[in-house]
């Protein structure tokens, strides 16, 4: 599927805007791999996997994301501080000066699709500056055979001009780099950053708008698997929580690792073809799946070898602590064939408290499951940023509100008749820590996680009493398989239980004063899900 040598199509980039280039169009990987070498913009590391340096930006820049408010965004999309408006206009005009700087260069074209479901397949045509920009595509977006190709037509397109620099006085962005999606044009454009997240998640944002505004299908920042009997579960988080490790199972096969769609037929897919995994202190150990899988074809961003060698050194975060590997999912080997899940019949809610108050595992009622959906928790702990001396928490509305075009109470009204329609069971399940904050407790071990993890996909759950937690009143199991009992409530784990009770208030406290954006747009059943105290 992935061999392209035979191509005879040949494109043209005038539509665009972009004239007199030297295309090269869907090139293998192992050819761009090459160019990229040749040109000296990468080099190959001991497993053949290429690594390359992104340049000045090494992750994403929220800040500098923009969408233009046109006639199809203006009435629904959620502005403000996430979703930045930006004028047709001035759209236009930045467009322009885009496609004449690539005009008259070498320019690598790739024809692809998002969606694994064919019922929402999206054409995606994008066009890059470098040759590993577009192996990044080849490897993130679902990849078509040469039949397909023969017949494609993109409706949406990526441009990504990493080296173009834009003048935030004359083209109406915040600093040189910018992303900006139009729903109009069906463009998504891409300038003065080299890291390729930017294209990933440009996509995914526009996902995020075209599948609940037009196609009722719900868009989900997760990672999904499937069980020997056909049940799919779904598991939401943000970084650090365990999100990729969890979905990992040698038991049950992956759909994918970060983006999903949840249709009205009651099926999950992928909208993706392969994994954007973190490799920061990676081990064959923890993370075997994706330590095989950084092999010839995966592209490594921003890691530093070993001294005198092309091994990669992965506690070295001297460049950034956001070290990256892109590789088809084909590299993993315990996949769902097509990425495709029917039937899904459990949602796991991942969050790394660092304040040591949340259960390990509790279950929620769809009012609970929306609000907590809508608050998106996790907390940073302290070391892991400047200035951060104790845990601070972190709210992402859905886990994802970089990527969410709607207002978040949109896509938690949506999951929550899903839920309901389905019969879904909704689990919030702690990674962080117990027994204490963070510097007093400890990191809870994987192996209960796992465990707790598998008791609630197996039903080993189902006929155990439950009892509520007195500050969230989320309901908390007394008993699971291979878990020692004292730690299932984490008021039992502190010392001074006192002092355990002040801080479950003042992080209940915390929920309430991030929920209070979201109150007025929120129904009934989502506010009856709020903390108790």
């Amino acid at each position: 599927m992935d061999n392209y040598a035979l191509i005879t199509k040949s494109i043209s980039l005038k539509e665009l805007g972009i004239e007199n280039a030297t295309i090269q169009y869907q090139l293998t990987p192992n050819e761009l791999q090459d160019i990229t070498i040749q040109t000296g913009q990468g080099v190959e590391n001991s497993t053949g996997a290429l690594a390359v340096l992104t340049g000045e930006f090494t992750g994403r820049s929220p800040q500098d994301r923009f969408i233009v408010k046109d006639s199809i965004t203006q009435d629904k999309v959620w502005w403000g501080k996430v979703n930045i408006p930006f004028e047709p206009t001035a759209f236009d005009a930045l467009y322009k000066k885009v496609t004449t700087y690539l005009s008259n260069k070498e320019v690598f074209v790739r024809d692809a699709y998002v969606c694994a479901d064919t019922n929402y397949k999206l054409n995606v045509r994008v066009v890059t500056e470098t040759a590993w920009a577009n192996l990044f595509c080849h490897n993130m977006f679902l990849r078509l055979t040469k039949e397909e190709l023969e017949h494609f037509t993109p409706e949406w397109t990526v441009i990504c001009a990493a080296g173009f620099v834009a003048d935030p006085v004359i083209d109406g962005t915040r600093q040189g780099n910018f992303a900006i999606l139009d729903f109009t044009k069906k463009i998504a454009l891409i300038g003065g950053t080299g890291y390729t997240g930017e294209m990933k998640k440009g996509i995914f944002s526009a996902l995020n708008f075209i599948l609940p505004v037009f196609k009722n299908t719900l868009p989900m920042h997760c990672s999904a698997n499937v069980g020997k009997n056909g049940d799919t579960a779904i598991f939401f988080g943000l970084s650090g929580t365990g999100k990729t490790t969890l979905s990992a199972d040698p038991e049950r096969k992956l759909i994918g690792d970060d983006e999903h769609g949840w249709t009205n037929e009651n099926t999950v897919f992928n909208f993706e073809g392969g994994c954007y995994a973190k490799v920061i202190n990676l081990t064959e150990e923890n993370e075997p799946d994706i330590f095989r899988a950084i092999k010839k074809g995966a592209i490594l961003e921003n890691i530093v070898f070993k001294s005198g060698t092309n091994e990669v050194d992965f506690e070295d975060v001297s460049i950034t602590q956001n070290t990256r590997v892109s590789y088809p999912i084909e590299h993993i080997d315990n996949i769902q064939p097509g990425s495709i899940g029917e039937n899904p019949k459990n949602i796991f809610f991942l969050t790394a408290d660092a304040y040591g108050i949340l259960p390990p595992i509790s279950k929620l009622t769809a009012g609970q499951a929306a609000y907590h959906f809508i608050s998106g928790y996790t907390a940073k702990v302290a070391g892991t940023e400047a200035g951060v001396t104790e845990p601070q928490p972190n709210f992402s509305a859905c886990f994802g509100a970089p990527f969410m075009p709607l207002h978040p109470t949109k896509y938690a009204e949506m999951l929550s008749k899903k839920m309901k329609d389905a019969n879904v069971k909704v689990w919030l399940i702690n990674t962080g820590w117990t027994g204490g904050p963070y510097g007093t407790g400890s990191r809870m071990k994987l192996k209960y996680t796992r465990a707790m993890i598998t008791a609630a996909l197996n039903g080993e759950l189902d006929t155990v009493a439950f009892v509520n937690h007195d500050v969230f009143g989320i309901a908390i199991p007394q008993v699971c398989p291979e878990v020692p009992i004292e730690i299932l409530n984490p008021r039992n784990t502190w010392e001074d239980k006192e002092l355990y009770d002040k801080k479950a208030s003042e992080l209940a406290q915390k929920f309430e004063d991030n929920f209070a954006k979201f109150k007025e747009f929120a129904n009934a059943e989502i506010l009856a899900g709020a903390p108790i105290a």
